[in-house]
């Protein structure tokens, strides 16, 4: 019986023929039957994939049996469901591209990785590390948002930090720009989705100065995994496909508000005006209104 899985993967690693690695992917994944997205850069691969189990688990076979992905951590979930031709119903295509970075912080001549993967980032915490540190540092912690802004409304660490950033693009001008020079004396736990955004955060927070940077390794997923809705973290965590969001477990806390109403939602939409890109957190109820009125509210 066809199970549908979601994979969520990265590796840092300097690849010298990143064109080469985008046609195995891309040749690999249509094989079989697999959908999502992979981008590649000469500084690693990052990338999600739907699918059923059977097709995903040969997929991590042929993606670990080349070297240099070996040791990513390759994050597993459920999938909504398959269609008739056992395709992914949360993700519309197959799509391999070669971008300057794999995650688009708009800085590729900051970054610097070599076999080990990001250099000069963070301190890595596991989940359980990261409690250590807070048990032993208390409200000194201070837990900074590596996602867009509208990913945080839905779910968060407590009290985080949550730049107000539409795009990752957006983190460099901010800390350029001093808004957090205050944190440079405390420690500062950045986090996101699946890790990768915060390996080349924590970086470029490093090299401006932050001197105790942390990166939760594994990110939300894999904190989530281990402590669920009864630790440090509230909500929904938001993903980049047609589930929109995920929970760690029956009693997750709703946390996000609708932008129209108010009413307590964790549901994300697009603005139904087709020639408007902006997404917010909105009930069913007031998803059609038009995204105008939301901004005037």
């Amino acid at each position: 019986m066809a199970t549908p899985k979601i994979v969520l993967f990265y590796a840092f690693t300097p690849l010298a023929d990143p064109e080469a690695i985008r046609l195995w992917q891309r040749d690999l994944g249509e094989a079989l039957g697999l959908r999502g997205r992979l981008i590649i850069s000469k500084d690693g691969v990052n990338g999600t994939l739907g699918g059923d189990l059977l097709a995903l688990k040969k997929w991590v076979r042929s993606f670990r049996a080349y070297a240099p992905f070996k040791d990513a951590d390759i994050k597993w979930s459920e999938g909504t469901g398959l269609d008739a031709a056992g395709l992914s119903l949360d993700f519309p295509k197959l799509s391999v591209k070669v971008r300057d970075e794999i995650v688009s912080f708009g800085a590729p001549g900051e970054l610097l990785v070599d076999a080990h993967g990001v250099v000069g980032g963070g301190t890595r915490l596991t989940p359980d590390s990261l409690h250590d540190l807070v048990a032993e540092r208390g409200d000194d912690v201070v837990f900074f948002d590596g996602r867009n802004a509208l990913e945080a409304q839905i779910g968060r660490f407590k009290n985080a930090i949550v730049p107000d950033t539409d795009t990752t693009r957006d983190f460099v001008s901010l800390l350029d720009s001093g808004a957090y020079d205050d944190l440079k004396g405390k420690p500062v736990v950045t986090y996101c989705t699946g890790g990768i955004r915060c390996e080349v955060l924590s970086s470029l927070m490093a090299s401006r100065g932050f001197g105790e940077i942390y990166q939760l390794e594994g990110g939300i997923v894999r904190y989530g995994e281990r402590f669920g809705d009864d630790g440090l973290w509230e909500g929904s965590l938001y993903v980049f496909d047609k589930r929109g969001s995920v929970d760690f477990s029956d009693h997750a806390a709703v946390i996000g508000e609708c932008v129209g109403c108010s009413t307590p939602t964790k549901r994300t939409a697009n603005c139904p005006d087709l020639s408007c890109r902006v997404q917010f957190v909105v009930c069913e109820t007031c998803a059609a209104v038009p995204c105008h009125e939301h901004a005037a509210a």
